[in-house]
């Protein structure tokens, strides 16, 4: 029995988008290691074979997928080393557009030595953006450094528990995160040292 994507006429660009979608949910589930790539193309209802006509390997279809959400989410939030005022707006926005290359991005590859560079380079810019901010009212340099490392945690797991709990009122998403980050850095920041 021919497999339903197989009978498909779809242009190379239109493939190549259709096999990274399909690769970003499978991937999302299982991770690199656990995820073949039968399972990649079960997830296409395509060949595996088709799958070798657009990528050489399993890594570089891997590699293309945190790529292109690395793109998105830096489309999103600004300029790559630096975001912007509205930033978490973006995440969430990006996050929204693609639930599970946000989630492969940030929880998968995070996971995963060998992938992991394009998360750590993501959180590394929310840090660098939030630091100024924190100067301003945080004054000890170990709370600064902690506050400054919070961020991108609380910002990240926040829009995951979004997207798992089914997105609920997207129009708010980004101003209760950024309550829940400007509750954590107050506390931080308001904290007597002992």
């Amino acid at each position: 029995m021919p497999d339903p994507g197989e009978g498909k006429l779809l242009k190379r660009p239109q493939r190549r988008r259709a096999l990274l979608d399909a690769a970003a949910r499978a991937f999302a589930r299982g991770g690199y290691a656990a995820t073949s790539l039968e399972d990649v193309a079960a997830e296409a209802g395509v060949s595996r074979v088709l799958i070798y006509r657009h990528f050489e390997s399993k890594t570089e279809l891997y590699q293309a997928v945190l790529a292109e959400v690395s793109d998105q989410l830096r489309a999103a939030t600004g300029h790559p080393n630096h975001q912007v005022p509205g930033s978490l707006a973006g995440l969430v926005a990006a996050a929204s557009a693609n639930p599970d290359g946000f989630r492969l991005f940030f929880r998968q590859s995070g996971q995963e030595p060998e992938f992991r560079r394009h998360a750590d380079e993501l959180r590394q810019a929310m840090k660098d953006t939030a630091e100024p901010y924190l100067r301003e009212v945080i004054h000890d340099p170990a709370r600064l450094r902690w506050a400054a490392d919070l961020i991108p945690t609380v910002a990240v797991e926040a829009v995951i528990a979004w997207l798992d709990a089914g997105q609920p009122d997207p129009a708010a998403a980004a101003d209760t995160i950024t309550g829940l980050i400007g509750a954590a850095v107050t506390t931080i920041g308001s904290t007597p040292a002992p």
